[in-house]
C-alpha cells in the first residue's frame, strides 16, 4: 500500500486524514499553522513535517493537497518533481494553464494525478450513471442541479468556485460531452466583488440542457441532482437518509389527439450499497497510485471541470457589466 501524506489539515483536510488513517496508508501530515498540526500529528500519530520535506522524503509515495486553492497547482509541481503521486482536492487550480502544467508533469513524471470530485465516488451518483447509460430514463433531455446552504461564504472565491465543481463533474460525466454554450448570471449581497448566488445553464451538442442554482445564502441545505429522460426521470437527493437518496420514476408523456397527456406514477427507490463516498475516493487513489490505473476523476477530467468553470466567469462577468437598470433604479 502507498504512504500517503496529508498537506493542509483544515476543514476537510481532517476528514482526508482520518480516512486515510482508516485505509491504515497515513504517514505524515503538513500544516502552516503549526499548532493545528501538531494537534492533528498527535490525535493520528504521526509525524508533523514540511513540505519540502514531504516531497523529498524517500518513504512518502503519494501525497494528498488540500490546501487553499491558490497553492493547489504550486504544490501539486513539486510534488510530482519529487516522484510523487498526488490528490489534489477540488478545485485542481485556478486557472486552466495551470491544470495543463500540472496535467503534463504528471504524464512526465510517469505518476497519478488525482482530482477530488467526491460525488464521483457517491453509491447514489454511480448508480444514477449507471441507470442513465442502460437507458432507463430514455432519452436524456434535461438536467439540473441544486446546491444551497447557508454559508460557508468565501471572502476570494465566489460561490459558483466554491460549490459548483462537484455538479460540473457529475453532469459532464453523465453528458459524456463538453458544452457548446455556457451562460451564467450571478448576484452580490455581502460583497459587491464576490457572487453570492448563480445560475448556469448549459448547452450540449447531443441536445440535452442543464441547468445548476448554487446559494451560500439559502435557508435550508440541497443537495440535489435530478435527471430528466423521455421515458422516466430520476432525483439524487443527497440530504435523504440512504433508502431515498436515489429515486426512479418512470413518468411518462403520451399524445392524444396531437396534445401531451402526462402519466406520472410514484417514485421507486434504487439500491444502493451505503458506503462513505470519501473512502471510496481514498482507496481509489490508493489503488490507482499502487497499479498505475487511470483514475476516474483523473487531470483531464479535471481540467475539463476548469474550463466550464473559467468559461462561466467569462459569462458572469459579462453579464455584470451588461446589466442595465430600470428606468428611475438608483
Amino acid at each position: 500500500m502507498p504512504n500517503v501524506a496529508v498537506i493542509g489539515c483544515g476543514g476537510w483536510g481532517r476528514n482526508l486524514v482520518r480516512t486515510f488513517h482508516r485505509l491504515g496508508a497515513l504517514k505524515a501530515v503538513c500544516d502552516i499553522d503549526a499548532e493545528r498540526g501538531q494537534s492533528i500529528s498527535s490525535t493520528f500519530g504521526v509525524p508533523l513535517c514540511d513540505v519540502e520535506d514531504l516531497v523529498r522524503s524517500a518513504e512518502i509515495d503519494a501525497v494528498v493537497i488540500a490546501t487553499p486553492a491558490d497553492d493547489h497547482a504550486s504544490v501539486a509541481l513539486d510534488a510530482l518533481r519529487g516522484g510523487k503521486h498526488v490528490f489534489i482536492e477540488k478545485p485542481m487550480a485556478l486557472t486552466v494553464q495551470e491544470a495543463l502544467t500540472v496535467r503534463d508533469a504528471g504524464n512526465r513524471a510517469g505518476r497519478v494525478v488525482m482530482v477530488g470530485h467526491l460525488l464521483q465516488y457517491h453509491p447514489g451518483f454511480i448508480a444514477l450513471k449507471r441507470t442513465v447509460e442502460e437507458g432507463t430514463l430514455g432519452r436524456i433531455q434535461y438536467i439540473y442541479s441544486n446546491r444551497l446552504n447557508f454559508g460557508k461564504v468565501r471572502k476570494k472565491e465566489n460561490v459558483f468556485w466554491s460549490f459548483a465543481p462537484h455538479d460540473i463533474s457529475m453532469i459532464l460525466s453523465l453528458t459524456g460531452e463538453m458544452p457548446v454554450s455556457v451562460e451564467t448570471h450571478g448576484s452580490y449581497y455581502l460583497n459587491r466583488s464576490v457572487s453570492d448566488v448563480t445560475t448556469t445553464h448549459m448547452r450540449f451538442p447531443n441536445g440535452i440542457d442543464a441547468h445548476i442554482f448554487v446559494s451560500w445564502l439559502h435557508p435550508v441545505k440541497e443537495q440535489r441532482l435530478i435527471v430528466v429522460g423521455e421515458t422516466g426521470m430520476a432525483v439524487f437527493d443527497d440530504m435523504q437518509p440512504w433508502p431515498s437518496k436515489l429515486l426512479f420514476y418512470p413518468h411518462r408523456v403520451d399524445w392524444r389527439n396531437g396534445e401531451p397527456e402526462l402519466k406520472s406514477a410514484p417514485g421507486q427507490p434504487v439500491p444502493l450499497e451505503e458506503e462513505e463516498p470519501l473512502l471510496r475516493e481514498c482507496r481509489h487513489f490508493l489503488e490507482c497510485a499502487a497499479t498505475g490505473i487511470r483514475p476516474v476523476t483523473d487531470a483531464e477530467e479535471g481540467i475539463r471541470v476548469l474550463e466550464v468553470l473559467s468559461r462561466s466567469e467569462v459569462s458572469l462577468e459579462r453579464k455584470r457589466s451588461e446589466a442595465i437598470p430600470m428606468a428611475g433604479a438608483r
